[in-house]
Order: C-alpha cells, then structure tokens, then sequence
C-alpha cells in the first residue's frame, strides 16, 4: 500500500510501539506498512528493536496505525525531529494515541514484566519539540484519566496487573546511576525511560488524546546488583508480547468502537 493509501485509510488510532514491541503489529495482522524512510521528513532509529515502518491494522473494523519503533534524542536528534512521526500522524487524522514504552521500574511493588499506565511524567531530557515559540499548551493532564480508565478495565477484563504511575524522562542513552535513581524516586517516579515525554507533548499541543503505557522490563540502577543492559530490556518486552497484544487489541477495541466522537 503506497503512503497516499495509508493517509486515505483515515486511522480512528495509533500505537508507538518501544524497545523490543514491533511483534505486536504482526500479531494483530498486517493489511499495509510503509517505511519511516517513505515518509519525507521522518528520521529513521538506528537502535535495535525498533523496526522503522507504520502499519496498518484493524481493531473492531477499524483501521488503527501503528508506528514499529521511533527516533530518541540520544541519537542526537533535535526534539522537533524526533516528534515528526506524531505529526505525520496527525495529518492522517488520528485523535487517540497510544504511547507505549520499556521503563525500568523504581517501584518495589511493580516488578518487571508487568505494564504501568503514565499518569503523569518528569521531563528530565532538557528539550521539547514546542521549542522556539511561544506555545503555551496546557500539561495539566498529559495522560488522559479516560483513556487510562478503558485500560483499567481491559487489563481487568484480561486478569492482567496493571499498575499506575509517574515516569521520569531522561536523555540517555547511558543508564542512570544509583544515585540518580535514588533523587527520580525523591521527586516521585515509579518508572524511568528515554523516550515517550517528547511525543506526548506533542501530541497534546495537536490535540490528541494520549495514553501512556511502560512495560517494565527491568529494575532500575542500584535496586539489584546486575548490570543493566539493551539485550535485557528487549528480551523482556518480547516475553510479554502476548498479553500486550491481547492488552491493546480489547483497549483499543472499545477506544475506536465505543465513544469515535469523544471531544479530546
């Protein structure tokens, strides 16, 4: 399918998919993809585990987009280039999004290998893609408590845990020190990451509706011993592909069925 036919698809949502998730696309059925590479102004990531393409799929009927993989600002890419894909995503129509991501988790009641839902995050990066105007959008409420409510009940429905939580946005691509870990807890982060904060903003300046959601896939510097590595993050992402998908193929059910017309 050519990026024009992607476009005419008029999308009712999209999913980003982190670290080690692009499987999630093929196990709800391809119907077209396109490279980032195909789409004028889009970077492509350089880092493993993210496959670079959008693809098409059907939820309830519905055509929904899902972007395999995005850009970070670690790789050197300025906040407005590494948001392009929101954009593009927005020019195709798409008024919900869900953001998901691997996070290591500071929390020691939510281990790794569970999901946290974003209730509110801690931009610790040093950028975002509003820069260089006056573009006084609201964050009062990010991550939308409607959104976050139909993926409560999914993961109920599901009987899959779901915890809540903040995370912190660091720039990367080392890993925080023990030290650091201790003051994200002091400021109250559940979960940590590189990425998601820079397309959440921006998503929230088009006027999406955004769900954020972490798979925990590792503990956080200085809670166990072990060295923190790329290789752990994506081998457990791809160990809780399935419930993931099973996660966001019964949310996003209800989220393009349900309410369409929802105001954002």
């Amino acid at each position: 399918m050519s990026l024009a036919a992607i476009r005419k698809a008029k999308p009712a949502a999209a999913v980003v998919l982190g670290s080690g998730l692009g499987a999630v696309a093929e196990a709800l059925g391809i119907e077209a993809q396109v490279g980032y590479g195909e789409v004028p102004g889009l970077p492509v990531s350089r880092v493993p585990g993210h496959a670079g393409k959008f693809v098409l799929v059907r939820v309830g009927g519905r055509p929904v987009l899902i972007a395999q993989g995005r850009s970070h600002l670690y790789e050197g890419l300025p906040a407005r280039e590494v948001t392009a894909g929101i954009r593009f995503l927005a020019e195709t129509g798409v008024k919900r999004l869900v953001l998901t991501n691997a996070a290591g988790t500071l929390n020691a009641g939510a281990a790794p290998g569970g999901f946290m839902l974003l209730s509110d995050h801690i931009n610790l990066t040093g950028a975002t893609p509003l820069l260089g105007g006056p573009h006084f959008h609201d964050m009062s409420e990010v991550y939308s408590a409607r959104l976050r409510g139909v993926f409560h009940a999914a993961a109920v429905r599901l009987g899959i845990t779901m915890h809540e939580g903040v995370y912190a946005a660091m720039l990367g691509p080392q890993y925080e020190t023990p030290a650091e870990i201790r003051m994200l807890r002091t400021l109250g982060a559940d979960a940590v990451g590189m990425s998601t904060v820079p397309e959440a903003i921006e998503a929230r300046a088009l006027g999406m509706e955004v769900a954020g959601l972490s798979i925990l896939t590792n503990w956080a510097a200085g809670i166990q011993t072990h060295a923190l590595s790329h290789a752990e993050v994506v081998d457990t992402g791809r160990a809780v592909i399935g419930d993931l998908t099973r996660l966001l193929q019964s949310a996003l059910g209800e989220i393009v069925t349900g309410d369409a017309d929802a105001s954002v």
